[in-house]
């Protein structure tokens, strides 16, 4: 095997390695997502798109040189099977084919896992981002909540008061304390709707994320499927 065709198979088992550690499932996306924020990683991704399309157009044409190779070999292995020449010849011919249809599997395998390695990095990225989207809005409606309660309560507290001003026997007194506390429930009531409709718009935020994580669960379903497939 050549160099490059060595270099090619070592580029193809670190790709299934990388998957594979990718894969692992005890590794959550946020880990991931931790790992991805180094300062290492931060500045080889200045050079990640570079470096991909490089690589993605090196195998490119080491897959088609070996569609090259397949068919030129074919060729000279169906003449000479036909006209029936020196056994070692036709061993060597045979040799020189396997060697070509190898390189071709070997490139076409490492361009297809090259992609699907980028792909995947990428849907790690955007599912660790859905979940810290998912736990900060799940923060959000839990305050909002907690304000809704003690909004209430407050509202409960002065509804007594009002009541327990009713009956006194002060009226004028009775009557401007009673002014003052149905402003002040107004003003509650106001914040109470404002906090209602934060809440709902959480609520809504937070169906969205979901739906959203369940798409990306799905789509790397799917990709670890088509992997155990080629496996």
């Amino acid at each position: 095997m050549t160099f490059q065709w060595t270099a090619v198979a070592t580029f193809l088992y670190g790709e299934i390695g990388v998957i594979l550690v990718l894969c692992l499932p005890f590794i959550s996306p946020l880990r991931w997502q931790k790992i991805f924020m180094i300062p290492l990683w931060s500045k080889m991704a200045v050079f990640w798109n570079k470096m991909f399309l490089t690589i993605i157009v090196l195998l490119i044409v080491l897959f088609l040189d070996a569609i090259r190779e397949v068919r030129k070999y074919s060729a000279v292995h169906v003449t000479e099977k036909a006209a029936n020449v020196n056994t070692n010849a036709f061993d060597h011919i045979q040799m020189k084919l396997f060697r070509s249809q190898r390189n071709l599997y070997i490139s076409g395998f490492s361009l297809f896992l090259w992609l699907v390695l980028r792909r995947t990095v990428t849907l790690l990225t955007q599912l660790a981002k859905g979940m810290t989207s998912h736990a900060a809005l799940e923060t959000q409606v839990n305050d909002a909540t907690e304000a809704a309660r003690k909004y209430m309560a407050e509202n409960e507290r002065l509804q007594e008061a009002l009541s327990e001003k009713e009956g006194s026997k002060k009226k004028e007194s009775a009557e401007a304390t009673d002014e003052k506390l149905k402003k002040e429930i107004e003003h509650l009531k106001a914040e109470l709707q404002k906090t209602s409709d934060a809440l709902k718009k959480a609520n809504n935020e937070v169906t969205a994320v979901k739906k959203q994580s369940e798409g990306l669960k799905r789509e790397y379903d799917h990709l670890m499927k088509e992997y155990e497939w080629l496996q």
